[in-house]
C-alpha cells in the first residue's frame, strides 16, 4: 500500500514539519528499506515481494527525493525525520536496510540503536577522498544527463537493452534486466530529487568510522559495483569488527535488481529474529 505520512519531527534545528511517500506491505517484523541518492523507494521492487512473505516491509522515499517533501538542512537531520517518520508509523525499532547513502544513514540509526539490526549495501562513508571525489563527479554527471534529455528520448532509450544499459550501467551490473518503465521512473527522479545538492554537499564531510555496537550488522557488497569500489567493504569491516561482510557475485552498486533473490536472502537473514545465528551458518567472510 502507498502514502503519505505529514508529521513534525523534532531536530536539532527546531520542529520540522514534512511528508513522506512510502509503500508498506507484507507481515512479520518491520524491515524499514532505505534507497540511495538521487534513487526513490521504488528502486527496492525487485525484492519487495520476496521480503514481504516474511516481514513488514516499509519501503520510503527520503526526505528530498521521490514524493518526498524537501528537508531544510537535509542530511545532518535525515536520521532525526526516519526516527520520528518510524514512531508516526508505530515502527518500534525496526530492522532497516540501506543502499548507498541509504546504508550510511541505517549504519547511522544503527549506531544510536534506533532499529534492531542493519543491514547495509554498498553504503557511503568508507571512502578515500580521491573515491568520494570519483563517486561524487559519476553522480552529478548521472545528474546532469538525466536533466539534460527529453522525456521522449528516455522512453525511446529505455525500449531497448542497449538504451537501458547507457542510461543505467553505472549502477546496475544487469541494466538490461530492469524494465523500461522502471529506467524511465528512475531517471525521472534523478533528474527531479530536490535533495540531490543539498545532500551531495553535505557528504563531502561524511567518513563512517564507528562501530555499531549492540545490534547484528550485515555489510553487503556487489563485485561490479562501479561507483563505490568493492575494496571499500575492507574498510567497512574494519571500522565494524563484528559485523558480517557478504560478496554479492555479479552485482552492481545497485544490487536488488541484479540478483533478487541473493539480495532478499541477505536481507531476511540478516533481519531474522535470530540474525546473529543466521549470519554465522548462511555466508561466509569473503575478501573483497
Amino acid at each position: 500500500m502507498s502514502a503519505t505520512l505529514s508529521f513534525t519531527a523534532p531536530t536539532e534545528h527546531g520542529p520540522q514539519d514534512i511528508t513522506l511517500a512510502y509503500a508498506r506491505v507484507g507481515e512479520g517484523e518491520p524491515l524499514l528499506l532505505l534507497h540511495g541518492i538521487g534513487h526513490h523507494r521504488q528502486a527496492w521492487d525487485p525484492v519487495v515481494d520476496i521480503l514481504a512473505t516474511e516481514r513488514e516491509v516499509v519501503a520510503v522515499d527520503l526526505p528530498g527525493f521521490g514524493q518526498s517533501s524537501a528537508l531544510p538542512h537535509g542530511l545532518p537531520t535525515m536520521n532525526a525525520v526516519l526516527g520520528a517518520f518510524c514512531a508516526a508509523l508505530g515502527l518500534d525499532r525496526p530492522h532497516v536496510a540501506g543502499n548507498s547513502l541509504g546504508g550510511l544513514l541505517a549504519l547511522e540509526l544503527g549506531r544510536e540503536n534506533l532499529v534492531r539490526s542493519v543491514t547495509a549495501l554498498s553504503p557511503a562513508g568508507f571512502w578515500t577522498r580521491a573515491e568520494r571525489r570519483y563517486a561524487f563527479g559519476v553522480l552529478m554527471g548521472m545528474r546532469r544527463t538525466a536533466r539534460s534529455l527529453p522525456l521522449p528520448l528516455v522512453e525511446r532509450l529505455s525500449r531497448t537493452a542497449v538504451g537501458r544499459t547507457a542510461l543505467t550501467s553505472t549502477i546496475y551490473a544487469r541494466p538490461a534486466r530492469r524494465s523500461p518503465e522502471a529506467v524511465v521512473a528512475e531517471t525521472l527522479a534523478l533528474a527531479h530529487a530536490q535533495g540531490f545538492s543539498e545532500t551531495l554537499r553535505a557528504g563531502r564531510s561524511v567518513l563512517f568510522t564507528d562501530d555499531v555496537p549492540g545490534i547484528p550488522v550485515t555489510v553487503a557488497w556487489g563485485d561490479r559495483d562501479r561507483l563505490l569500489l568493492p575494496r571499500q567493504g575492507i574498510r567497512a569491516k574494519h571500522a565494524m569488527p563484528r559485523a558480517r561482510l557478504v560478496r554479492l557475485p555479479g552485482c552492481g552498486h545497485v544490487p536488488m535488481n541484479d540478483d533478487p533473490a541473493l539480495v532478499a536472502r541477505v536481507l531476511l537473514d540478516g533481519s531474522g529474529v535470530q540474525s546473529a545465528r543466521a549470519l554465522r551458518t548462511s555466508f561466509s567472510t569473503v575478501a573483497l
